[in-house]
């Protein structure tokens, strides 16, 4: 039944994947894989790669680009159902299987294109591969473990701290499996796998390293407050969904309360590759600001572990007492399919009563196609349209003109006023000098600011973004979600590069094209 769950979930992610346009980090995500490297500005490369080789099979579709995830978040499900049924028993892989397709986190990591679904596949094969080595020490899975993490160090670097975590646990529990070398020739395995990556880095100023710190908070100076905390713990509830979350945090508080010979061993795994995620990036955000979906792999081993103490009375021997666990169980994934189903169908039938501006489901993805269609039109108007390029002041607008702009023509971001990124490896100012544009801003009032980089700009056309809502009586009505400003500009004169307002900003660094 698990199986049969999971193939199901993965044929209706392919057919709802087609219903909606990319949102702006997935044609960015895109865009790399039209420039391939070993590295990119604000990631590691897997993600460029998958989507090239599914856009080369399947064209340049809002499926083939959100394929890799899809795939990659069934690899997940199957792994976390795999260490289910080997350590605990075939109704718990079921109910791992229900818990992690309800989720709300793990079905946009299984629909949209980022690097989240290829680290969840990485994250859930190196847990089980690594939990098999520890149990009976067999050369294929300590090596399949760490061809995984490699894996997942080429997907996201926040899988550098899948071996910390493991490690401990290993010290801990299991002292004897790290007398030999086999794991450590795994770890080196993944290392050798990300060895490119790091060479890119070397050669390109650290820039994504110094990208990563800066998210971390480091051009902040130390210091300790609660203001991102509460968001924190808000946006981990939001994105797991309240019950899921609360028996997660349960299920980690039951382990540390049963630190015991007689507890088994795999209890304190599940908690060593999951807890640390989440509880790690909890003490960052008393630093600086946390992203929601920074610690979400750490929830995949955390289903298993909630899965195996609350889906069912005690049948394992352990000091759980299981009195009327079961309904809440059964509440907390049926709360979870109901709330992810409700924000599913909102995606592409808007119908929930949120303001239009404030809902980012609605805000982020509708009228990219038709704002292509109008920028195509314009851009076919000016003087030499084949010497005109298209641009944004962000890689997101950027980016989407790019995928939606028939024919996807290769597109722009002046960065000059907001952040380096990886336009920058792509575009010098020599390739574009006198070239004539049309570019995409979010305000109408930068006319004076695109005159510092082009010897004229026109006043901007406004192009207002539409989504569709129900009225009284069930008529269609249209509603104004937000106007982007269309500006036709001429004979450019140089400034793609961000100018940093402080030196001694973390991020300052000159890249180098590649």
């Amino acid at each position: 039944m698990a199986w049969l769950l999971i193939a199901a979930c993965t044929i209706w992610r392919i057919f709802y994947a087609q219903s909606f346009p990319l949102t702006p980090d997935e044609t960015n995500y895109w865009q790399w894989s039209r420039h391939l490297a070993w590295g990119y500005h604000d990631q590691t490369p897997m993600i460029a790669w998958t989507i090239r080789l599914f856009t080369t099979l399947l064209g340049h579709t809002e499926l083939a680009v959100r394929l890799p995830s899809i795939l990659s978040m069934s690899i997940a499900s199957i792994y976390m159902v795999l260490m289910a049924k080997h350590w605990f028993s075939t109704k718990i892989a079921w109910h791992t299987a229900l818990l992690t397709q309800s989720v709300f986190i793990f079905n946009v990591g299984a629909v949209l294109a980022t690097a989240d679904g290829l680290q969840g596949a990485a994250w859930a094969a190196s847990c089980y591969h690594v939990a098999r080595g520890f149990e009976h020490h067999q050369w294929r899975h300590w090596m399949a473990g760490g061809f995984w993490y490699g894996f997942g160090l080429l997907s996201k670097y926040t899988m550098v701290l899948f071996p910390p975590f493991v490690f401990l646990f290993g010290l801990l529990w299991c002292r004897h499996r790290l007398s030999s070398l086999k794991p450590y020739l795994g770890f080196a395995l993944g290392m050798v796998m990300f060895f490119p990556v790091v060479a890119w880095n070397a050669a390109n100023n650290w820039n994504s390293v110094r990208h990563v710190a800066y998210l971390g908070g480091a051009n902040e100076g130390f210091q300790l407050h609660i203001k991102y905390l509460g968001e924190y713990i808000g946006s981990q509830a939001g994105l797991v969904t309240p019950l899921a979350f609360g028996v997660v945090c349960a299920s980690w508080l039951w382990v540390m309360r049963h630190w015991k010979p007689e507890t088994r061993w795999i209890y304190s795994y599940l908690w060593f590759t999951s807890m640390p995620m989440v509880g790690g990036f909890a003490l960052l955000s008393l630093h600086t600001r946390v992203y929601g979906n920074w610690p979400c792999a750490g929830y995949l081993t955390a289903c298993v572990l909630a899965a195996a103490l609350w889906s069912q009375n005690n049948e394992d021997n352990t000091p759980r007492k299981a009195t009327g666990t079961r309904k809440l169980w059964y509440w907390t994934v049926g709360s979870s399919c109901v709330l992810t189903a409700i924000i599913l169908v909102h995606v592409v039938f808007p119908f929930l009563p949120i303001p239009a501006k404030v809902d980012r489901t609605v805000y982020e993805i509708r009228g990219w196609d038709d704002l292509g269609l109008k920028v195509s039109a314009l851009h076919q108007r000016m003087p030499l349209p084949e010497e005109t390029f298209l641009f944004g002041l962000r890689y997101q607008i950027a980016s989407e003109l790019a995928f939606y702009v028939p024919g996807h023509p290769q597109t722009v971001s002046i960065n000059r006023w907001n952040r380096p990124n990886v336009y920058d490896y792509w575009w010098q100012d020599g390739d574009l000098l006198e070239k004539d544009a049309i570019g995409v801003l979010r305000d109408g009032t930068s006319r004076e600011r695109l005159q510092q980089v082009f010897g004229r700009v026109d006043n901007p056309v406004a192009f207002q973004i539409y989504s569709q809502s129900r009225g009284r009586h069930d008529h269609a009505t249209l509603q104004p979600i937000k106007t982007l400003y269309i500006y036709r500009c001429y004979g450019f004169k140089g400034g793609l590069r961000w100018l940093s307002p402080h030196q001694d900003d973390v991020r300052v660094a000159t890249p180098s094209p590649s």
